[in-house]
């Protein structure tokens, strides 16, 4: 099995930073997850990938994010931080980490994340103005 923890997030003012944390777990994991990524939603807006990263490090960003937010990894993709730097009212949401099998580049960023396999079980980002 496969599992995933997430911590961290809050409630920052805009321009303020925050960080989240994916942890994973089980006995299939080295085997079954080669991508982790995440991804956010809103009230009355469907879910949408934000970023993401491969076993070998490379990292994927939505346009709305990029130069703000940094996805990393250690321990080969059990322990995944998406640091979140210049927030912004519009980040506002409910972050959620996933995991899957294939490389992340097969994976287009902003998609509903259909395709991966195990989530973890959400975290609210509140930004205010």
């Amino acid at each position: 099995s496969v599992q995933l923890m997430q911590s961290g997030g809050g409630s920052v003012e805009a321009g303020g930073t925050l960080r989240l944390t994916c942890r994973g777990s089980g006995d299939s994991f080295d085997f079954s997850v080669d991508c982790v990524a995440w991804f956010r939603q809103s009230p009355g807006k469907k879910r949408e990938g934000v970023a993401g990263i491969d076993q070998s490090g490379q990292t994927y960003y939505a346009d709305s994010v990029k130069g703000r937010f940094t996805v990393s990894q250690d321990s080969d993709l059990q322990n995944v931080i998406l640091e979140m730097r210049d927030l912004k009212p519009e980040d506002t949401g409910i972050y959620t980490c996933a995991a899957k099998m294939y490389s992340c580049r097969l994976w287009v960023v902003g998609e509903d994340g259909s395709g991966f396999q195990t989530w973890g079980q959400g975290t609210q980002v509140t930004v205010s103005s």
